[in-house]
């Protein structure tokens, strides 16, 4: 029986505990039966990680660049452009290529390349494509990009850079998109990017943040439902964290069950597509509980996985396979 996202899906968010275990079984046995018993466990190295099973062994495997330095014309009500500060400055296509190139010479794998948006939702990405391209032909590193909202000429020239995946924030809910994001038609244009890039032939690895709505759902089945009608190369969810200075940042994430019922729908529903817990998320607890369940629903791959998650995947027979890239990259895999 085919699963229905909105409405089988709704209906699994009110579900009682023991349904939502039993769906949870059946989403481990999808994957199991789809993908194996490789649990994919990424850690790149923009953020230090160590666990008891795994640390990183080269803090330049795979940074993050922003293109715009510190600077996010958007101001999201979530982020504040606070995000920005955790990543490289790249604000020149030259700096980038050089900055690139010191990092091949210290092993890097590959690099996540992104950046602030201006007023109507675009990170900048189509003035560094012959970088890219550069990056990618004389270096041969992996090039990861976070595109936000694109318009045909961008997915072109990304496309003509070779990308190796383009990530992309879906919006589910119009008045999501406009009192958080600041962007008019966010559903809409969204989608509209998703079709662009996928025509251009470009690895798409759509993102849902779960709690956009000042912590509460909002529009996250709808953004779901619209990436099923597409061919993503993965999904990625992760999970709103308030940051301190920023107008959300006094507002509490869902809780870990919340998450842990989205994974369970997106597995049910998006059966040949790996599901992946992505890196921005809470920490502490809520991490360890929401990482418990994803492991036990079924999902491909964890970033910045847990101690506890491992030990949870192999009480199960899942087998742990550490990656210090970024999670996007799971359909090379």
């Amino acid at each position: 029986m085919t699963f229905s996202i909105l409405t089988d899906g709704a209906a699994l968010m009110t579900a009682s505990a023991s349904e939502f275990k039993h769906s949870m079984a059946k989403g481990f046995d999808i994957r199991v039966a789809h993908f194996g018993r490789d649990l994919m466990c990424y850690s790149p190295t923009a953020y230090p990680y160590r666990i008891r099973d795994h640390s990183q062994s080269n803090r330049s495997s795979f940074v993050s660049f922003s293109v715009t330095g510190t600077s996010c014309a958007l101001k999201c009500e979530h982020c504040g452009g606070r995000l920005l500060h955790s990543m490289e400055p790249a604000k020149t296509p030259d700096s980038l290529v050089r900055k690139c190139r010191i990092l091949k010479e210290h092993g890097a794998e590959g690099v996540l390349i992104s950046g602030g948006s201006d007023s109507a939702g675009h990170v900048p990405i189509d003035k560094y494509a012959d970088a890219i391209q550069t990056i990618k032909r004389d270096l041969g590193l992996k090039v990861v990009v976070h595109t936000g909202l694109v318009g045909e000429g961008t997915a072109k020239s990304l496309a003509l850079a070779h990308v190796d995946a383009a990530m992309l924030d879906i919006i589910g809910d119009e008045r999501v998109a406009t009192a958080v994001y600041h962007v008019q038609d966010g559903p809409e244009r969204t989608e509209k990017s998703l079709i662009m890039l996928e025509r251009q032939g470009i690895p798409v690895v759509p993102h849902i943040l779960v709690g956009l709505n000042y912590g509460r759902l909002g529009g996250e089945l709808e953004a779901l439902q619209m990436i099923s009608s597409r061919k993503p190369a993965a999904v990625v969810f992760i999970v709103f964290s308030p940051i301190r200075g920023t107008i959300m940042g006094h507002f509490l994430p869902p809780p870990a069950e919340v998450v842990g019922r989205l994974l369970t729908i997106a597995r049910l529903g998006l059966q040949s597509t790996p599901i992946l817990l992505g890196c921005a998320r809470p920490m502490g607890q809520h991490k360890i509980e929401s990482d418990i369940l994803a492991v036990r629903c079924g999902i491909n791959g964890i970033a910045y996985v847990s101690q506890e998650g491992v030990d949870a995947a192999r009480r199960v027979g899942l087998s742990p396979v550490f990656r210090d890239i970024c999670c996007s990259l799971i359909y090379q895999e």
